[in-house]
């Protein structure tokens, strides 16, 4: 699929269009799957300095997968996901968001993630 990006190393996937967003979301839901989304956009410094926290976030949960998205070149995500600011932060799970954090908060954003896991790890262990 041409419409996706993986920098080599990196467990984040840049989402390139509506149709790799709707390719990775359908997999991971039927993978059973939770999904950590970073929205961003080249202009905004903030957006810009959390890359690393999240590649770093990302290799810390081998079990998730982690997505970038630029609200620039891909706004009809941005706008499903009701998306107004940047950086967000999206927790999905079953193709449904669970949880948004707004802003560059980087001990916020681990906190969530980890509570998020935990929960999902919980819940597929008792089953």
């Amino acid at each position: 699929m041409a419409e996706h990006q993986q920098v080599k190393g990196s467990r984040v996937v840049k989402v390139d269009s509506e149709k790799s967003w709707d390719f990775f979301i359908s997999q991971a839901t039927n993978q059973g799957c939770p999904v950590v989304v970073h929205f961003t956009a080249s202009w905004c410094i903030p957006s810009v300095a959390m890359a690393a926290f999240f590649e770093e976030l990302a290799l810390n949960y081998p079990d998730m997968l982690f997505l970038v998205v630029d609200v620039d070149e891909v706004k009809e995500v941005a706008s499903k996901m009701e998306i107004k600011a940047m950086p967000s932060f999206v927790l999905m799970k079953e193709g449904a968001q669970v949880d948004k954090v707004v802003g560059a908060n980087p001990d916020e954003i681990k906190r969530r993630t980890e509570a998020f896991v935990t929960s999902f790890r919980s819940q597929y262990k008792m089953t």
